[in-house]
């Protein structure tokens, strides 16, 4: 049986101390869940800096496994949010698919005082029980209440 993809949106691959102790934990955590994390800067990682295209490239590679994917998780911290991580959710959320997002930022990037975030982060996330796709510390991801494990279990209406 295929396991279900899940496209990992993030901006920790661009630097080398993130890349070794966050990304892994965010892999781990989503594996352990039984899902084939599509993590692009393992995907893409072989990049010929020296070709004058290798931005299009990558930036094409990118979205077509955002088209892909099963689903997108999407770490949103910083404020603003890395903008590569904002035009893959918004791809995303375009083409219907189920994402879910990572912020365990305290700062409020949002002039809303129900989300934390711009208000059309949450365009792809239901109106009531949104904080279910929200998830603010690595543990949380397994919790079998949240929305990405109910949806691996085909729970999500």
């Amino acid at each position: 049986m295929r396991k279900p993809t899940i496209y990992l949106a993030s901006p920790y691959g661009f630097s080398d101390q993130w890349k070794r102790q966050l990304l892994p934990e965010f892999v781990v955590a989503l594996e352990s869940l039984g899902l084939e994390v599509w993590e692009p800067f393992a995907r893409n990682g072989q990049v010929d800096f020296a070709s004058p295209d290798w931005a299009y490239g990558v930036a094409q590679k990118d979205l077509q496994d955002v088209r892909d994917a099963d689903a997108l998780f999407a770490v949103v911290n910083g404020t603003p949010p890395d903008e590569g991580v904002m035009v893959e959710l918004g791809v995303a959320i375009a083409l219907g698919k189920p994402i879910f997002l990572f912020r365990d930022d305290f700062r409020r990037c949002s002039d809303s005082e129900q989300y934390p975030l711009n208000l059309m982060l949450f365009a792809g996330l239901p109106q009531h029980g949104w904080q279910d796709f929200v998830f603010d510390n690595i543990t949380s991801i397994q919790n079998p209440d949240k929305a990405l494990a109910r949806w691996l279990c085909g729970d999500l209406a």
